[in-house]
């Protein structure tokens, strides 16, 4: 197929380079016109593992690079958007998206053929269908679905080794808003057998992006403060062994206020796991290990499962 990518920065060129890998023509646009000369001299802007190789391989092969947005939707058949979306601590930045979006629809309004615009930005849960969709109907003065269509394919890829995420995924989630435009984005991903394909609706295809982020960034979490329960717990042991040949009045007060604030400190480590999880299970060795309502499991069964 031919593909426009519009945002040539992390995501955009990994997947243009990938994706005229897999023998599709496809198109780099970006504002920088710097980063385009670049580009087309087979120098990437940015380091991925094998992307310079790749890029160098198919650069004026299947790949090359522009600065004129509205040539590049007129001489394609799908665009996708991959500019920015940045994050400010409370809300994302949508700037990029919506000025890109109004610049694809402006090129569809003196556009004949049927063109498929998929978004693989990073984007709150219905801004595909309450934002960029009414700005593409609006300066293209067609509608979506019927004269042009509209989708939805999230990225998951790793900082170091995107390439590789890219042409081996585990999964590939296609969202859209008609079957038409799912079955156009099915084509762009034909070569990737083997790999599961979610079709779904824009929502939901937005709302995993978001899910998956979350899911990693709350596995990070657990680990850390597993990795900090287990230390103190050994700390505590360590304690335990030094304290056994003494009575309690051997014990300075000094001490006796650290070891409390120590189990104090566990206490509170547990509690917030116990808050956590408490619908569920922790999997230690594929072995589920109850953290409450469970009567029968011994006592040490959990801890015996964080130290081991």
């Amino acid at each position: 197929m031919k593909i426009s990518i519009i945002g040539s920065g992390y995501v955009g060129l990994v997947t243009g380079v990938c994706l005229a890998e897999k023998g599709h023509s496809i198109i780099c646009v970006d504002a920088d016109h710097e980063k385009v000369a670049n580009i087309n001299q087979g120098v990437p802007p940015i380091f991925e593992q094998g992307l310079k190789e790749l890029l160098k391989k198919n650069i004026y092969v299947n790949l090359q690079a522009t600065a004129d947005l509205r040539q590049a939707v007129i001489d394609t058949e799908v665009s996708l958007i991959t500019v920015g979306t940045p994050f400010d601590g409370e809300q994302i930045d949508l700037a990029q998206i919506k000025e890109v979006s109004h610049q694809i629809g402006e090129a569809l309004r003196d556009k004949k053929s049927y063109h498929l615009v998929v978004v693989k930005s990073t984007i709150v849960p219905g801004t595909t269908d309450d934002v960029v969709v009414p700005i593409l109907e609006k300066t293209a003065r067609k509608k979506a679905g019927p004269d042009f269509g509209v989708g939805m394919n999230p990225e998951f890829l790793r900082e170091g080794v995107a390439v590789e995420d890219f042409m081996t995924p585990d999964r590939i989630v296609l969202g859209a808003i008609d079957p038409k435009s799912l079955d156009w984005m099915e084509k762009i991903y034909q070569g990737f057998e083997n790999v599961d394909k979610v079709r779904t609706n824009n929502r939901t295809a937005e709302m995993i992006k978001y899910t998956a982020n979350s899911l990693l960034a709350t596995m990070i979490s657990f680990s850390n403060e597993i990795a900090n329960l287990r230390a103190e717990l050994l700390n505590f042991a360590s304690l335990i062994e030094l304290e056994l040949d003494f009575s309690e009045e051997d014990v300075e007060f000094a001490d006796r206020t650290a070891f409390q604030q120590l189990i104090n400190r566990i206490t509170q480590v547990i509690k917030k796991l116990i808050d956590s999880f408490a619908l569920g299970n922790v999997l230690k060795n594929g072995i589920p290990v109850a953290i409450v309502g469970e009567p029968n499991v011994g006592k040490s069964t959990l801890l015996n499962a964080l130290l081991n």
